[in-house]
């Protein structure tokens, strides 16, 4: 099963929104799921090194998304949304590839069997 997770929350933003998404897409992942993750709005700080896990929280969520990349999780960061959104606005993503487009967001949701919004 192809399954996307949008996710458009800021990382570390006292809620637990966007780790539980994470854990999520993570435990899919783990299952054998073709699992892809587009991040929009301040979620984009998902996908920036810059972005430290602030002392109060306890998962480094930045961490987390990388080393799911790193294993096969497929990954799309809004373009327009890298110099507009979140709190580092125009600081880059840690991968130049994972720059997308509303194009991109358009076709995966036409070929995933189901959709997730965190």
């Amino acid at each position: 099963m192809k399954v996307l997770f949008i996710f458009n929350h800021e990382p570390y933003d006292g809620s637990d929104v966007a780790w539980n998404g994470l854990r999520l897409a993570k435990n899919m992942h783990g299952r054998g799921h073709d699992v892809r993750i587009f991040l929009m709005n301040d979620s984009v700080d998902l996908a920036r090194d810059c972005n430290k896990k602030p002392d109060n929280y306890d998962n480094d969520l930045v961490a987390m998304l990388k080393e799911m990349y790193q294993n096969g999780v497929k990954l799309k960061v809004c373009g327009t949304c890298q110099a507009r959104c979140g709190i580092y606005k125009n600081e880059p993503y840690f991968a130049p590839e994972i720059k997308a487009t509303m194009n991109d967001l358009a076709d995966w949701v036409e070929e995933c069997d189901q959709v997730l919004t965190f």
